[in-house]
């Protein structure tokens, strides 16, 4: 089986190394020159995407970037320690939270990709695709096609993809979010610590990697930040327009924004509907071109790791084409959706049905999710 990836990010790469795994003939087709847009954020790798990049081979290349998370400290915008919990996989390297750049893991995941001889295909901007019962064909817009028997939509928020199959536009989820860097802000007492702050107008998050860089997050509830105010406000800008928001509170977060100079960025949360359709007859999406979330969780890069598996091992095991994408549905929806749900809540200031210190959606116990990412196992039937 001859599989197009449309997307060279983390989705698209996470989905390269799975199908090649269970022995399907992946290509990758990137729309960007080089690596691909990044936007210069940070994330948090959750231990259930560490443990689906294990099933994957993949733990050890992600494993030594950024710098591990092993506990989280919850206060309240007096300052009080609401919650002060371990983080999942903590005593295992390879299972541990990271806290890691986007463009880092990108590339280290498209690095893997390169090293198991699965071609990227640079400068492939998808413009339209066809389809029948014998296969699917993908037109860029430089003229060039090429041909498989599935089509995966791994193009992220705005996919072009999913625009072809199931219209939707992103929905702006309440929040501007703010991140930054810096090196001039006080030292954590521990650096494998994230505290979270439910702040009196803001949600904020910080943690201090091993070198003394602190990287930083305010969530604010507002309209959202235009394209020209993103395009022109400089960082000292948008400092100066958050600080007042959490000098009025006893927490760390004004003194760590306070230290940011020219590393900070601004982006709108967004999410996608529940209930889009996500594949036709030979066409699939996947990642946050299919199930994208607010960023309140901190779950959509391990969310785009477990659907990678879960679709390789539902071609590999399914007798054919329909049912395999049927079975992918059936299993990942419930869970991608429930994401979907928490991180709204969240983003409106409202807590998720679930300990506010615990962002891991809960369709799914740890042992169920255990058997659906463990690479030996078939997918639960229905």
């Amino acid at each position: 089986m001859r599989i197009l990836i449309i997307g060279g990010g983390i989705a698209g790469s996470a989905a390269a190394l799975a199908l090649h795994k269970a022995g399907f003939e992946a290509a990758v087709y990137e729309a960007h020159p080089k690596n691909g847009e990044d936007l210069g954020a940070f994330l948090t790798l959750a231990s259930n995407g560490m443990r689906s990049l294990g099933q994957l081979g993949a733990a050890e290349a992600v494993a030594g970037l950024g710098f591990p998370l092993t506990g989280l400290r919850l206060l309240d915008a007096t300052g009080a320690t609401l919650a002060d919990t371990p983080l999942g996989g903590r005593d295992d390297p390879l299972t541990r939270f990271r806290c890691l750049r986007r463009a880092d893991l990108a590339a280290a995941l498209q690095q893997e990709v390169r090293r198991r001889g699965i071609p990227i295909n640079h400068g492939a901007r998808l413009s339209s695709l066809t389809e029948d019962a014998a296969g699917v064909t993908a037109t860029f817009a430089d003229g060039r096609t090429a041909s498989g028997n599935l089509l995966i939509g791994a193009d992220g928020l705005n996919s072009k993809v999913r625009s072809l199959i199931s219209p939707a536009e992103p929905r702006y989820a309440g929040q501007k979010v703010f991140y930054g860097y810096t090196t001039e802000a006080p030292q954590a007492e521990d650096s494998e610590q994230i505290t979270m702050i439910r702040g009196s107008a803001t949600a904020f998050g910080a943690a201090c990697s091993p070198t003394g860089q602190t990287y930083w997050f305010a969530r604010v509830t507002s309209p959202r930040a235009t394209a020209d105010e993103i395009a022109t406000m400089t960082s000292s800008q948008w400092r100066d327009h958050l600080l007042p928001l959490v000098e009025p509170d006893n927490t760390p977060a004004a003194a760590i924004i306070a230290a940011t100079s020219d590393q900070l960025m601004v982006t709108n949360a967004v999410d996608l509907p529940l209930g889009l359709r996500w594949h036709t007859l030979r066409t699939l999406i996947i990642g946050d071109a299919a199930h994208a979330a607010s960023p309140a969780t901190g779950q959509g890069a391990s969310m785009a790791m477990e659907d990678a598996v879960v679709l390789a091992k539902a071609l590999r095991d399914a007798p054919s084409m329909s049912g395999a994408l049927a079975d992918y549905e059936r299993v990942r929806r419930p869970r991608v959706e429930d994401n979907i749900a928490a991180s709204a809540a969240l983003s409106a200031g409202r807590p998720p049905a679930r300990d506010g210190a615990d962002s891991r959606p809960v369709a799914l116990s740890d042992d169920e999710l255990a058997r659906q990412l463990e690479w030996r196992t078939p997918l639960p039937t229905r």
